[in-house]
Formats: structure tokens, sequence, C-alpha cells
């Protein structure tokens, strides 16, 4: 606890570039994403549909990300450290929609699996309720994932701790070596789950007898593309062995090392979630595309701009 820490800072120069790089992305990916919820909440044969509901709480889990991710970059640079209590709640905040993404992408497959395998059944199984719970559901899983880390540093550090001021970063926080263990355990258990789950619904569509349809060549293909954000996920979870490995490689680069793969960890992955309905899908772009037109072009009709 008393060891010397190394410090090392960027010139200002180097952090008003770096921080303006990672603004300029987060907000343009937030700004599609914030297009999408509103598209979203506009139009009823979106938010009475489950499969878009899914869709639109990953688009909501990524805005979080990116906001939280901006935020503790930019703060971080301001002022370096941040008091104990806040980097815990935001690093909750974090953690736990991280954990939320892989399996919102496993519920959404499961729903591909049944509209294909099951058309007759979809309508009774995946309804808003039913999928209102399962979103609540995921998120209080994600909560338990992390709790007991919250619980082992309230026992175990000491007061003078929680009025410190520390680097923002999970190993500052979470320091007991059990907390690592545990957190690799839970990754592996999580991601084969979600894995599992995905090559289940890709192969069991792939075999159905409605295979040569066009919807289930359309639901394969989703799930494939799940199953790619859920690689862009993954790079998380191999966030240490990446900043480590590279560093070793060029210890004199540690900070553009640490901000290169947070950003391609953190930032980029967000960038497909827009693809997969907001593009691909036929209804949602037909919608989105209104949207931005009448944005542009600022010819709303009295209907829209009531909402209805």
């Amino acid at each position: 606890m008393n060891s010397t820490t190394v410090v090392y800072r960027d010139s200002l120069s180097t952090a008003i570039v770096k921080n303006l790089i990672t603004v300029v992305l987060s907000v343009s990916i937030v700004y599609v994403n914030s297009t999408l919820v509103h598209t979203f909440k506009k139009h009823e044969v979106f938010n009475t549909n489950p499969r878009y509901i899914l869709y639109i709480h990953l688009v909501i889990n990524d805005i979080l990300l990116l906001s939280l991710f901006t935020l503790i970059q930019i703060v971080s640079y301001i002022m370096f450290t941040l008091h104990v209590p806040f980097c815990i709640i935001l690093l909750l905040t974090v953690i736990i929609c991280n954990l939320n993404n892989p399996l919102t992408l496993a519920v959404m497959a499961v729903e591909c699996y049944v509209a294909i395998c099951f058309p007759l059944q979809h309508p009774q199984i995946c309804t808003v309720k039913n999928v209102t719970v399962v979103i609540l559901v995921i998120w209080l899983l994600s909560s338990l994932v992390i709790l007991p880390d919250l619980f082992t540093i309230l026992v175990t550090e000491s007061k003078d701790f929680f009025n410190s001021r520390v680097f923002c970063l999970r190993g500052s926080i979470f320091r007991h070596p059990e907390l690592e263990k545990k957190k690799d355990a839970s990754n592996i258990v999580l991601l084969v789950i979600v894995w599992l789950t995905l090559l289940y619904t890709y192969f069991r569509i792939l075999f159905t007898a409605q295979a040569a349809t066009a919807n289930a060549k359309k639901a394969r293909n989703t799930v494939l593309l799940h199953g790619f954000q859920l690689l862009l996920c993954m790079l998380t979870y191999v966030y240490d062995l990446m900043l480590n490995g590279l560093t070793n490689l060029f210890p004199k680069e540690i900070l553009t090392i640490r901000y290169t793969v947070s950003v391609f960890v953190q930032i980029l992955p967000r960038l497909i979630s827009p693809i997969v309905y907001g593009i691909r899908d036929k209804t949602f772009r037909k919608y989105l595309k209104r949207y931005l037109d009448n944005a542009t072009w600022g010819n709303f009709t009295p209907q829209e701009i009531l909402g209805l």
C-alpha cells in the first residue's frame, strides 16, 4: 500500500487530441443511436414488437457505455484521479452494462429461433410483457455478478481508502487478488452460456424445415451478426491481456497503448448495433429514413409533431 507508483501523463496537446477524437467518435455514435431510440419511441409498430424492444435495449446500453467511457476519460485527463465512491458508481454502471450486452444478444438469438422454428407459438411466447421481464432479469443477473465484488471491498478496504482518490480503473478499486480470479471465472461461464445459445439457435434455424424461406435466411444472418457482436463484446474481457502484452513489447508507449486499446474495445464495437436493425431491417430503415428526411428539411407533418 505504501509502494511508489509511477505516474505517466500526456502533454497538453496530446491530451486535447485524444479527447477530441474520443468525443467526436462517441458523440457521432450516440447521435445515431439516439435517432434509433427516437424512431422506436415514436412509432407503435416498434414499441409493441418484442424484437425491436430487445434491440433498442441493446442500443440504450451502448449509449450508456459510450457516455460513461467518454466521461471517465475526460474527467481522468482533467483531474487525473477521482474520489473512490464516485469512481465506484461509474465502474459499477459500466460493468453492468458490459455484462448486459452478451445476455441481450443471447435473448435476441432465442427470439429469432422461436420465430422461425415455432412460428405458431411465437406470439404467445415473445410478448411485450415477457420481454420486459427478461430485460429486468438481465439487469438483475448482471448486478448479481458484480455485487459480490462491491461487498468484498466494503468489508476489506479501510475507511481511508474510500476517502482517497484513485485513477479510475477496475484494478484500482477491486484490488483483492481473489476478485480477479472471480472476474475471469464469471466471464468464462457467461460467455460459454451465450456462445452455446448462439450456436444452438443458429444451427436449429439452419436445419429447420423452413430453412429455405427468406425469413429463415434473414434470421440466420441476424444470428451470425449477433455472433460478430459478441466477438466485439469479448474484447472487453481480453482488455488487460492486450494492454499488458503490448505494454511489454513497447514499454515507452504505455499511454498511447492504453488509449488505443480503450478506443478499440469500448467505442468501435458500438458501431455494429445500428447496422443490425437500423440499416438492415426494412421497416426500421423506412421510418428512420423518414425521420432523417424530416429532420433535414424540417417538414414534419402535424401528426408527426404530435407523435401520431
